[in-house]
């Protein structure tokens, strides 16, 4: 009998494990402390149990270097030393992107890199410039902006106040190639500059960005292009989507093939501790900060690898405070509300009704990986497995 009380309703909580390291087996770590919770009668079935995707990379030793980069993209967009390269809209982010734009420019060393920025912010909102700049310069939505066109203004992001204008420079420079950004939100803007092949870097309008860059004749591939080949050492079925700054100039990539390790972990819990559980492998939470208007998800989507139960699934419900609301008015007394919503429970209803008005369906998927992430921290909590507890039932 669990621990959890009946009148708790969904819940999460981070575990805590060992360090994992290159060559660590995951799915035993992960045994290990989900035993514990067993014994402490913390596990129960219908449970969500959700890795962070650092730890499982990291096991795969899923590392590339920036030689990797380069070589990749030389070899991808038939590109020279000299060769022109295009890249179209990245986000602004020394984490997500610094490393993989070095990696990208090392491939062109003595050539030229022309870096188009996307305005007034980039796809996850940070901001460039502030939402009327473009029209204090008479600048149109989808014009192209020069630098020479704002000359002395500062590019300073709100609140790491990191100028990544002069950043990107200054990474292209660092390999001998010459840099050029523009800005635009037109992506077929580039082709004015001749470029002899293009890397889409956008996350989540990738395959919209490249058919635009395609139909207007340009060489291009997708960040989820570039390291994603099974044949190496370390690639991942993401590409370079999902990357993380490691040590040494190294790029961790997403996990390749979590669904595997989710579906381990799944069938080990039941053969060993005799409990059925669901599996998610999950990176960024998606989910806007208010504050700041950012746009947190840098991952291509929050579940990177998940157990078939949880796939196609949706979170539908009941507008209860429509219902007490309409209940009361209508003198129903509490106790028959309280019975009345329990009966309704059981009850299907059409998704356009009024009782799921304001309930709209969303992913199980994503608001469980979301969830975690907000329990486990971007900063590290020391909880790479989180137990939630409650969602599916």
């Amino acid at each position: 009998m669990s621990r959890i009380p009946d009148y708790i309703g969904v819940s999460a909580f981070g575990v805590k494990m060992g360090v994992v390291v290159p060559g660590s087996n995951v799915s035993d770590m992960v045994l290990q402390a989900l035993t514990k919770c067993d014994q402490d009668d913390l596990l129960d079935d219908g449970d969500t149990v959700c890795i962070t995707e650092s730890i499982v990379a990291r096991a795969q030793n899923n590392f590339v270097t920036l030689d990797d980069i380069a070589a990749d993209v030389k070899l991808k967009l038939h590109l020279k030393e000299d060769s022109r390269l295009g890249i179209v809209f990245p986000i602004l982010s020394r984490n997500r992107f610094s490393l993989i734009l070095k990696g990208l420019a090392a491939a062109v060393p003595k050539g030229e890199v022309i870096i188009q920025l996307s305005h007034p912010d980039d796809e996850v909102g940070n901001e460039l410039f502030a939402d009327d700049f473009a029209e204090k310069i008479d600048k149109g939505y989808n014009d192209t902006i020069t630098l020479e066109d704002v000359r002395n203004y500062c590019f300073s992001h709100p609140i790491t106040e990191v100028d990544y204008v002069s950043l990107y420079q200054e990474i292209v420079s660092s390999v001998g190639a010459k840099a050029n950004i523009i800005i635009s939100n037109d992506p077929t803007a580039l082709k004015t500059y001749r470029p002899d092949g293009v890397v889409v870097a956008s996350i989540h309008t990738r395959f919209k960005v490249l058919r635009k860059v395609e139909a207007a004749g340009m060489n291009a591939i997708t960040l989820q292009d570039i390291c994603s080949d099974p044949n190496a050492d370390s690639w991942s079925e993401w590409g370079v989507l999902g990357s993380n700054m490691s040590a040494g100039e190294r790029l961790k990539l997403a996990p390749r093939y979590a669904n595997g390790l989710a579906d381990e972990v799944q069938t080990r819990v039941a053969q060993e501790l005799g409990k059925k559980i669901e599996v998610i492998i999950y990176g960024d939470g998606a989910y806007k900060d208010p504050s700041t208007g950012i746009y947190e998800l840098a991952d291509p989507q929050p579940a990177l690898g998940m157990t078939e139960g949880l796939s196609g699934r949706y979170r539908e419900g009941l507008k209860y405070k429509y219902m007490v609301d309409k209940m009361f008015s209508e003198g129903v007394r509490i106790e028959e509300m309280e019975a009345s919503l329990e009966e309704s429970k059981k009850k299907n209803y059409e998704r356009d009704s009024i009782e799921t008005e304001g309930t709209t369906p969303r992913k199980v998927e994503d608001l469980i990986a979301s969830l975690s992430d907000l329990i486990s921290g971007s900063a590290d909590a020391g909880t790479p497995l989180v137990l939630v507890k409650g969602f599916l039932k």
